[in-house]
């Protein structure tokens, strides 16, 4: 380890941690599902876990220095080592409430460790590589996850069952294996005021967003976002499995194989597929995405639905630098830290309160997760055009 380059040691760390991630992450749900929890349980589960690590995210942001920041996260890998193993050993014991307890706290501690990996990367080294390669990271070794869990699901091997529980005791592993790089990790320690500076933006962050009227419908526009697509997929897995009766690993290997096709798209998409009318871009990401979850509501059709939902997926990561990147970019550099953690809390917020949604949907039936999810769409897609014109117009006077 001493001849890799810390930067590289703690993509080795999210590495781990992203494969525990898709191993158990994956499976959590159904986990819940087979401790007699309702899907509406299930929901709320989630929906106060996300809401809370909103809190913790901003709470983080706002008191701990990147100074501090590897002892925070040495201390939260701790915790949600102890609550996953917690988690092992309450499986099947009915006790519900000390379940609830833990799940909540295995959802903050996720959220809180990969929203800090990045600032925890900039103590070492800050370029648009090193981001990329971080994204990367996390995307791929999760799908590696992913595939582990939907290859041995339901397997036998060496006399033992690979069930849900065991897929958590795995994860638990990587988790230790994250936790041990992390902690032959060094970090450039700042012995000036930069940290304290950095605190100050922190702190005039929110009037920085809320004098630019782009930027402050930009956030709006993502949280509406994020509520609608949380409402119609929050619930991925146990849709799959209850309504259309998909096997779990089945199941798994979809979400696997469409996630991977959809990282295809949105590289071709970035490359050769990108109009020149932006407004055009919108359309095809959201306005087709919302006549499918429109004709999905009506027709209350499972075939149609499946459809809906691939297409969704797929064209989930196309057209990042139309819908997210040209207003990233407008941030000052000063200010793009502050930035990502505003951007984090607003979207796990909206997560929060689209599973919740979600939840209450899949009870009455599966068509009202999509008919609810098309009336966020509403709002989203104008506020997106309206965004569009705001940026012309801008060229405009400008010029």
């Amino acid at each position: 380890m001493k001849n890799i380059k810390d930067e590289n040691k703690i993509l080795i760390m999210l590495a781990f941690f992203s494969i525990s991630i898709g191993l158990w992450g994956n499976f959590r749900q159904l986990w819940l599902q087979d401790n007699n929890f309702s899907v509406t349980q299930i929901s709320n589960i989630i929906s106060i876990g996300t809401f809370i690590s909103v809190i913790g995210i901003a709470l983080i942001g706002r008191y701990v220095t990147l100074n501090k920041l590897k002892k925070s996260l040495t201390f939260i890998l701790i915790i949600k080592f102890i609550n996953m193993l917690a988690l092992y050993y309450l499986n099947g014991t009915n006790q519900l409430e000390l379940i609830k307890l833990t799940i909540v706290i295995d959802i903050i501690m996720e959220y809180i460790i990969i929203t800090s990996i990045y600032p925890l990367i900039t103590t070492i080294v800050k370029n648009n590589t090193i981001y990329s390669k971080r994204k990367l990271t996390e995307y791929l070794f999760r799908d590696i996850g992913i595939l582990f869990g939907g290859i041995f699901i339901g397997k036998s091997i060496a006399g033992l069952i690979i069930n849900y529980n065991v897929c958590l005791l795995i994860a638990n592993i990587f988790l230790i294996l994250s936790f041990i790089i992390l902690l032959n990790i060094k970090v450039k320690r700042s012995t000036d005021n930069k940290q304290e500076e950095k605190q100050k933006k922190n702190n005039s962050m929110i009037k920085y967003i809320l004098k630019s009227k782009i930027l402050s419908l930009y956030l709006l526009d993502m949280f509406i976002g994020t509520i609608a697509m949380s409402t119609a997929l929050g619930l991925k897995m146990l849709t799959l499995t209850n309504y259309f009766a998909f096997s779990d690993s089945i199941a798994t290997n979809y979400l696997l194989i469409v996630g991977l096709i959809a990282d295809g798209v949105g590289i071709l998409a970035l490359k050769y597929l990108t109009p020149k009318n932006d407004y055009l871009t919108i359309t095809i990401k959201f306005g087709i995405r919302f006549t499918g979850y429109v004709i999905a509501f009506i027709s209350n059709n499972l075939m149609i639905t499946l459809i809906a939902i691939t297409w969704s997926l797929l064209i989930s990561t196309a057209y990042e630098n139309i819908c997210d990147g040209v207003y990233i970019n407008r941030v000052d550099n000063d200010y793009q830290l502050s930035f990502a953690n505003v951007r984090y809390v607003i979207r796990f917020l909206g997560e929060a309160i689209g599973v919740f949604l979600c939840g209450i949907m899949y009870e009455i039936g599966l068509k009202y997760m999509f008919g609810l999810s098309a009336i966020f769409m509403i709002f989203q897609i104008g506020l997106a055009y309206y965004l569009i014109y705001l940026r012309n117009k801008e060229k405009l006077e400008m010029n």
